[in-house]
C-alpha cells in the first residue's frame, strides 16, 4: 500500500512528519510498511482502541515461544539489553506487569511526587539563573537536560557525584528504540545495559543495608515485607524511570520551546498570561508536537483495524505524532491553541501502559517553563535549530536561545 512520504530515516521527514502523517490518516490508515517490518497505524481512534486491546501485547515471549511467533529469536549479544529491558513495566505483559505496577505504584506514590516539587522548583530556578546569568546559550543542555536527570536521580538516590553517568547511559540504551538500529548503536546500548545495571544492583546492595527516604529504598522495602520483587526487576524499574521520563521530559521542552518560537502571537498569550495558560500550555505542547512519535505492539492474535486484516505475529507502529494531529479528534489540530481545553492528547500512552511517571513529568515541565517564562520575559531564538536524526524518540540537537 501507499505510504506517502512516511521514511524514518528521512532528515526532511523527522523535521516536519505532519504532510506525511495526514496522507496516512486520509489514504491509508493502516498500512503495511516493508523497510521496518510494521503495519502504521495512523488514526486517533484507531491508536487509542489498540493501546487498550488486550490481543496485542508489547512482549509475545508470555504465550509464545520465538518459533510459534514465528521470530526470530534476539542476537545472543544482545542479552544484556533484553534482559534489562524485557523485565521493565514498559515491556511487560499481565500477570508480571499487574504485580510489578502496584508493587512500585506503593512506592512511587503521588505524595512521593509532590513532596519533590521544592526540589523541582529549586533546580528549574537555579538552572535559568545560570542562563540568564550567561546571556543565553543552548536552552537544552543547560535547563532541558539537566533537570529531569536531577530529579530521576534525587529521586532514586543516587549520589551527587554519580549523576554525570545517567545522561550518557540513557541516551546510549534509548537508541536501541530506534527502527531497525545498527550493530554500533547496539553496541553501545549493550555496554550500557551492563554499566547501569551493575550500578544499580551495588547501589540497591548498600540502600537494604541502610535504608533511606529514596526510592530504591522504598522498592527495597516493598520486596522486603514479602511481595515478589526481584532484584532485576528493580533495577529494570530503575532504568525505565531515568529513560522514560528523561527523553520524554527533555524533547518536550525543547521542541515545546521551538513550537512557541514558530507561534509569537501563542508565545505572548502564554507570556501575559503565565499563571492561568501553563497548565493547558503543557498539554497542548506535548501534544502539537510528541516527543514519541512511534509506539510499538506485538499482534497475539488476528485483528481488524479499519477493514484491513492483521495476522497475528505482525507488529503494529502505532504513531502518537500523527494520532495528535487527527482532525476526527482535534479541532484544527495543526494550529497551536495553549488554551485548548479539550485536549485528550495519547501522548502518555493509554491502557495498561500508560505512562506511570506522567504527573512527575508534568511537574517537571510546568516548573520549567514557568521559571523561563516568568524570569526571561525576553527569551528569544539565535538561530534555527537541527533535529536529531532519530525519529522514534523525536527530539533537537541543541536550541541557541538570547536573553535581551
Amino acid at each position: 500500500m501507499a505510504t506517502g512520504t512516511f521514511d524514518p530515516w528521512s532528515a526532511e521527514f523527522v523535521a516536519h512528519p505532519y504532510d506525511a502523517y495526514a496522507d496516512l490518516r486520509a489514504n491509508a490508515p493502516v498500512s503495511w510498511y516493508e523497510p521496518s517490518g510494521q503495519w502504521l497505524v495512523s488514526r486517533y481512534a484507531d491508536v487509542g482502541a489498540l493501546l487498550r486491546d488486550r490481543r496485542l501485547g508489547r512482549t509475545y515471549t508470555h504465550r509464545f515461544t520465538h518459533e510459534e511467533f514465528g521470530r526470530p529469536a534476539p542476537d545472543p549479544a544482545h542479552e544484556p539489553f533484553h534482559t534489562l529491558n524485557d523485565h521493565g513495566l514498559l515491556d511487560l505483559e499481565a500477570p508480571d506487569h499487574t504485580r510489578i505496577r502496584r508493587l512500585v505504584s506503593k512506592a512511587f506514590t503521588p505524595r512521593m511526587v509532590e513532596s519533590l516539587r521544592p526540589t523541582v522548583a529549586k533546580l528549574a530556578d537555579e538552572l535559568v539563573g545560570g542562563l540568564l546569568a550567561d546571556g543565553g546559550g543552548d536552552l537544552i543542555a543547560r535547563v532541558a537536560e539537566p533537570l529531569p536527570v536531577a530529579v530521576i536521580a534525587e529521586m532514586l538516590g543516587v549520589p551527587e557525584s554519580d549523576r554525570h553517568l545517567l545522561r550518557p547511559w540513557s541516551a546510549d540504551i534509548t537508541g536501541m528504540f530506534e527502527l531497525n538500529p545498527s550493530p554500533e548503536t547496539a553496541a553501545r546500548a549493550v555496554r550500557a545495559s551492563v554499566e547501569f545495571s551493575d550500578y544499580l544492583r551495588a547501589l540497591i546492595r548498600e540502600r537494604r543495608a541502610a535504608p533511606g527516604e529514596d526510592l530504591i529504598s522504598r522498592l527495597a522495602q516493598v520486596a522486603d515485607e514479602g511481595d515478589v520483587l526481584s532484584e532485576q526487576e528493580m533495577v529494570s524499574t530503575c532504568v525505565l524511570l531515568l529513560n522514560a521520563g528523561h527523553e520524554a521530559t527533555v524533547n518536550t521542552t525543547g521542541n515545546g520551546w521551538w513550537a512557541l518560537f514558530r507561534n509569537p502571537g501563542e508565545l505572548a498569550r502564554l507570556r501575559g498570561s503565565v499563571d492561568a495558560l501553563l497548565p493547558t500550555a503543557v498539554e497542548e505542547l506535548m501534544r502539537w508536537d510528541t516527543p514519541l512519535q512511534m509506539f510499538e505492539r506485538w499482534v497475539l492474535e488476528d485483528i481488524e483495524v479499519a477493514g484491513v486484516t492483521i495476522p497475528r505475529g505482525s507488529e503494529v507502529a502505532l504513531l502518537f505524532g500523527s494520532a495528535n494531529r487527527d482532525p476526527a479528534r482535534f479541532a484544527d489540530p495543526d494550529r497551536l491553541d495553549l488554551g485548548r481545553a479539550d485536549n485528550p492528547h495519547i501522548t502518555f500512552g493509554a491502557g495498561i501502559h500508560f505512562c506511570l511517571g506522567a504527573p512527575l513529568a508534568r511537574m517537571e515541565l510546568t516548573e520549567s517553563y514557568g521559571a523561563l517564562l516568568r524570569r526571561a520575559p525576553g527569551l528569544s531564538l539565535v538561530s534555527e535549530p537541527a533535529w536529531r536524526p532519530g525519529y522514534v524518540i523525536r527530539g533537537l540537537e541543541e536550541l541557541i536561545v538570547e536573553i535581551r
